[in-house]
């Protein structure tokens, strides 16, 4: 039914395997940073990143050279939440997690703004000061050349 579009059952179990990888590090934090749920959670979300984009997508879009410092700091996350220290590992992986998907956050937040429930929950005064702060955060600083003055 919708696998003719851009959803196929491959693109499906990818969504599928990184929501539970957002789950499941979401309950290893409210579980009191249990080093196994959460080495599952990147796990999984990592498995469905690859499932989702592909293999040669994935390990070039960690490669790019805008991208290395927050694939050091999210893999090297994991791997210190691997090691043990999970509260350390999470830290650095959000601030890796932050500098690899900030670009996409304003595009997710219009995205939730469409959404009739969420759209009044984000609409509140406080969520939406931070929200709009958030967007305003969201993305790489713009250079010259993005900016057009550099266009032949």
């Amino acid at each position: 039914m919708l696998s003719s579009g851009w959803l196929t059952d491959q693109r499906k179990i990818g969504l599928g395997l990184t929501a539970f990888g957002i789950l499941f590090t979401i309950l290893g934090m409210l579980l009191l940073f249990d080093r196994g749920l959460i080495a599952m959670g990147n796990l999984l979300f990592l498995a469905g990143l690859t499932t989702t984009i592909g293999l040669h997508s994935t390990v070039s879009f960690f490669m790019k050279k805008k991208n290395r410092k927050g694939s050091v700091f999210y893999l090297g996350g994991c791997a210190v939440v691997v090691y043990g220290w999970t509260v350390i590992g999470l830290a650095l992986e959000a601030y890796g997690f932050w500098l690899l998907f900030c670009e996409f956050f304003p595009t997710v937040l219009q995205f939730l703004r469409r959404v009739p429930v969420l759209s009044k929950v984000l609409d509140l005064p406080v969520l939406k000061l931070v929200f709009n702060r958030l967007q305003q955060l969201g993305g790489l600083p713009t250079t010259q050349y993005q900016a057009g003055v550099y266009n032949k």
